[in-house]
């Protein structure tokens, strides 16, 4: 792997971080998932892909771009013999700070429609905006679909539990800006940090912007977070900062437990699914993931995510 270091000014938080090129041989894994980039400057407490288990060989804000990415994509896509649905989003935010000025996903976007396949795309931030004509256009000739993870209802609790990403509220001008573009929505509502944001108002207040920009479909998993190594030490240093006190009572209710269950999960999903059926959402796990993957006459890919 050869690397490129280059200095990029986070305007968020003006702190410095580094970028490095990675030569790769591939773009698309075996199920069409695609990951442009690797690490992020989100800065998400809870981050999994921060976990160990992942060999990042690099600090996790120091992103690897994947060298001459849109020309691989392209020599992958003329090859492929089938169309399908093309996913990205799942590891590393596609809209991260340097997307702003190295348009590597923008590049892929394009690269995408021309060959008639479809997008599955998944981000926190509103920088997705900038390539709404792309996304439409993909829409009109085969299947997009735009998933957005909101976690916290409170704008100023998200700037905490995610502090360098687009606040709620703009996420949820996201969802809006799609659904006028006629472009389907999935919301996935996770993580739910136990004693933090588990709340029924926080729910609520998800569930209204979501019943609001009439999203086609919700994930949740459980109300509650994981816990890998890698990731609990850097959530417990953020928990010290922001919320001091907490750390020992997800020591003393958690241990070392990799999922941490929110006391109060079983009365909040009850609350999710009776919303969700009031409102037409899809919310069963396997039918949002089959409506996420299928393309034309009900292929599907069941490893996008």
């Amino acid at each position: 792997m050869v690397r490129i270091r280059i200095l990029q000014n986070v305007v968020s938080n003006e702190r410095i971080n580094i970028m490095h090129y990675a030569d790769r041989k591939t773009i698309l894994s075996p199920g069409n998932g695609m990951n442009i980039y690797r690490g992020c400057t989100h800065g998400c407490i809870y981050c999994d892909s921060r976990s160990k288990c992942y060999g990042m060989d690099h600090d996790f804000e120091d992103i690897e771009v994947k060298r001459d990415a849109p020309r691989i994509l392209e020599e992958q896509l003329r090859r492929k013999r089938k169309k399908g649905m093309i996913g990205t989003g799942a590891m590393c935010d596609p809209y991260m700070h340097i997307e702003d000025d190295l348009q590597v996903t923008r590049k892929c976007l394009s690269l995408v429609e021309r060959y008639g396949f479809g997008i599955s795309i998944l981000t926190k931030s509103d920088r997705i905006l900038r390539d709404i004509d792309i996304l439409k256009a993909i829409n009109a000739r085969s299947r997009c679909i735009v998933q957005v993870t909101m976690t916290t209802y409170d704008d100023e609790l998200c700037r905490k539990i995610e502090p360098n990403v687009s606040s709620t509220s703009e996420r949820f001008r996201i969802l809006e800006e799609m659904r006028d573009a006629g472009i389907p929505t999935v919301v996935w509502l996770c993580p739910i940090l136990p004693f933090i944001n588990d709340t029924k108002e926080n729910l609520r207040g998800l569930l209204d912007y979501c019943v609001k920009a009439k999203v086609r479909g919700i994930l949740c998993f459980g109300f509650g977070v994981t816990m890998r190594e890698g990731n609990r030490e850097y959530f417990y240093r953020k928990l010290d900062e922001h919320f001091p006190g907490m750390k020992e009572r997800y020591i003393e209710r958690f241990g070392d437990a990799y999922e941490c269950r929110s006391p109060d999960s079983n009365e909040l999903m009850k609350i999710l699914r009776t919303e969700c059926e009031r409102n037409g959402i899809i919310h069963d796990t396997k039918e949002v993931f089959t409506y996420l993957t299928e393309f034309g006459s009900g292929t599907k890919q069941t490893s996008l995510f």
